[in-house]
């Protein structure tokens, strides 16, 4: 093995991993940097495994706080992650008003056009105007 991040992402997959090795009694062999070496899991390198497990659980933990601190400080820029919203309110206050008046469902999603992003001057599937009009009977938007 060349790097140790790629052993595991996280204590319960490396203590897997190394019960793994061990019952079918195979060793790890590190080619580069300063534990270069072959390690049996089920000698001493069970303490080695041990330690690998924690570390991996402690950079996991580390990588998911700065994933968080980074949206967060996103969201206090303006910023908001996901897809664009396809549909307005204007657009779907007109869906609602068809629907009322009767017009299927496929139909409005013909009458509607989307007005930014990739799909602009495309129609919305059915299934979005679907979404919207449920949107409306559960009281969310």
């Amino acid at each position: 093995m060349h790097e140790m991040k790629r052993l595991g992402r996280g204590a319960a997959e490396l203590l897997a991993i190394g019960e793994d090795l061990r019952h079918h009694e195979f060793e790890l062999e590190l080619l580069t940097g300063p534990l270069q070496g072959v390690y049996d899991p089920s000698g001493h390198g069970a303490a080695l495994f041990a330690f690998f497990a924690g570390m991996a659980e402690s950079e996991r933990e580390y990588i998911r706080e700065k994933s968080l601190e980074g949206q967060a400080s996103a969201r206090e820029r303006g910023r908001h992650g996901g897809r664009p919203k396809v549909v307005d309110d204007d657009m779907a206050a007109y869906a609602r008003s068809l629907r009322t008046n009767g017009v299927p469902v496929p139909q409005i999603a013909q009458k509607l056009v989307i007005t930014s992003g990739k799909n602009k001057g495309e129609h919305p599937s059915v299934a979005t105007v679907y979404r919207i009009l449920a949107e409306e009977a559960d009281g969310t938007e």
